[in-house]
């Protein structure tokens, strides 16, 4: 990515921090819509940091999006740094211009977001263990599409009871590129939020 780009993508961010809304990205290219972006193979990796701003786990993951009827099945694996794996299998609508609803496996009802210029805000809550609805937590995602819309930032906050436990930074890159392996050194004692 150029420092352009960067720098772009770090504005935005900082922006977001301070309330921002998406509407405020209407004017901002290239135009962000889940729907094309997830369609087909992507790639991503990013790092999970606990609320100190401490790194805790590293990932990568893979990601194919078909399509079925009026939805956008998204299939995503995540391979993490300690050999842990994960899958999300996602089903995503467009339910008008700006605005989208979403389920997943291990997502309690529904996710919903907004897309406006090259920035998509959506939020959900996902069940970390199943027998336990008091490990559920919220996930708030902004996500920046960059590079002539090839590459996306996206910026997660995890929050439980209000207060913030996590934070994620991943980039995704569209088509079959290789992204950085992830190696098994673990930080030892590290605990992080299963993405």
């Amino acid at each position: 990515m150029s420092f352009r780009a960067f720098a772009t993508a770090l504005c935005l961010l900082l922006a977001a921090c301070g309330g921002m809304e998406p509407q405020e990205f209407v004017s901002a290219t290239p135009r962000f819509q889940p729907e094309q972006f997830f369609l087909g193979t992507t790639h991503s990796w990013g790092v999970i940091e606990d609320r100190s701003n401490n790194p805790t786990s590293r990932f990568r993951t893979e990601t194919r999006g078909r399509r079925d009827g009026g939805a956008l099945v998204i299939d995503q694996h995540f391979y993490f740094e300690d050999g842990r794996t994960q899958r999300r299998l996602w089903r995503l609508r467009r339910i008008n211009e700006h605005r989208y609803k979403a389920t997943a496996n291990d997502v309690v009802g529904v996710a919903t977001g907004e897309a406006h210029g090259n920035a998509f805000h959506w939020e959900y809550t996902v069940r970390l263990n199943p027998d336990n609805p008091l490990s559920n937590v919220r996930f708030s995602q902004w996500m920046y599409l960059l590079d002539g819309g090839a590459t996306m930032m996206n910026r997660v906050t995890v929050s439980k009871l209000g207060f913030i436990v996590a934070e994620v930074t991943e980039y995704f890159r569209r088509g079959a590129r290789p992204v950085p392996a992830i190696s098994n050194r673990h930080k030892a004692g590290a605990a992080g939020v299963r993405h």
